[in-house]
């Protein structure tokens, strides 16, 4: 199961600094979400950005309760580890 997110904290330009249930925190980089485009063209408004909140609900970080990367990403990303096998790439 992977552990929700608690906290997460603005650092500078698209990082966030995120921390997790079981206690481990890293630096996530968003910058990648920008090539994507859809709904993450709204990250390119860097306040739209800012807004973000943690969804407690959900485990997970979403902006405007509209969009959200999935919580095992976010854990992969911010512990440096590979994401679980079931997850879809």
């Amino acid at each position: 199961m992977i552990p929700d997110v608690t906290h997460a904290k603005y650092l500078n330009g698209y990082k966030l600094e995120i921390t997790l249930e079981n206690g481990k925190s890293g630096i996530v980089d968003f910058s990648r979400y920008l090539k994507r485009g859809g709904v993450f063209e709204r990250f390119r408004d860097i306040e739209f950005f800012k807004g973000f909140l943690v969804n407690h609900e959900l485990g997970t970080i979403t902006w405007q309760n509209e969009i959200d990367v999935a919580p095992e990403t976010l854990y992969s990303e911010a512990t440096i580890s590979p994401l679980p096998d079931w997850v879809e790439q």
